[in-house]
């Protein structure tokens, strides 16, 4: 490959990963709002640097993650791999937590506030790890279908953890200062649950689909947030 055909895969590679990287963006904005107030940047850090050891440890494993599509097993008409079974319990736990998370938020009154078992640091670090790793897979998977040269992708998941580092503080603050959309994202993520729980089952859509989806719901809730701003100026 020439320079430029390089600079083009890790520029096109970067961007991927970045869009890839927007669930977990959403979900470790999701989990570290509930830590306590001055530990919530490093947990974000960290559970990002995970994310980019995660990745990065996969690409070098890059013979066990192929394997990892080879079919395991049938059920009825239905083919599993250890990709779909990965795929299957990230999507379920997704959607699990986003439910219980949308029913604390609805139901817990303010007297119940101070009762609400609080997360630890470690606990939520747990979580960010397990879901990095349903997060890294496709990514991964990806990655070594568009480029060959291992340098290309480990560049480029160093990029794009580092532009998502440089993002994570403004968006969690900013799903923290308004409860509709911390509700957005929370539906977002079992929208995500479901996708990955599809991807499990054999059934693909398209990510564009979702993306879509997202981006139009944030803008129609920026439109009301603008409307309500200024209702009341």
């Amino acid at each position: 490959m020439s320079l430029f055909e390089l600079a083009i895969a890790f520029l096109t590679l970067a961007g991927l990963e970045i869009v890839l990287g927007i669930d977990n963006i959403v979900f470790i904005a999701i989990i570290t709002n509930t830590l306590p107030s001055d530990i919530q940047s490093k947990a974000r850090k960290i559970g990002l640097l995970l994310a980019m050891g995660t990745r990065i440890a996969l690409l070098f494993a890059i013979t066990w993650v192929m394997r990892l599509t080879a079919p395991l097993f049938s059920v009825m008409d239905l083919t599993l791999s250890g990709r779909d079974l990965i795929l299957l319990a990230g999507g379920l736990f997704l959607i699990a937590k986003s439910t219980f998370e949308i029913h604390d938020k609805i139901e817990c009154r303010p007297h119940e506030e101070s009762t609400r078992k609080v997360l630890t640091f470690r606990s939520a670090v747990t979580q960010i790890a397990l879901l990095d790793i349903i997060f890294s897979l496709d990514s991964v998977i990806t990655a070594v279908g568009m480029v060959g040269q291992i340098w290309i992708m480990v560049s480029a998941v160093v990029a794009a953890v580092v532009v998502m580092m440089i993002f994570a503080d403004p968006v969690s603050h900013f799903v923290h200062r308004h409860p509709t959309i911390q509700m957005l994202a929370l539906s977002f993520l079992i929208l995500i649950g479901v996708f990955l729980v599809a991807e499990g089952l054999g059934k693909h859509i398209d990510r564009g689909y979702i993306y879509f989806a997202m981006f139009f719901s944030l803008l129609v809730e920026v439109l009301n947030m603008r409307m309500r701003k200024a209702q009341s100026s």
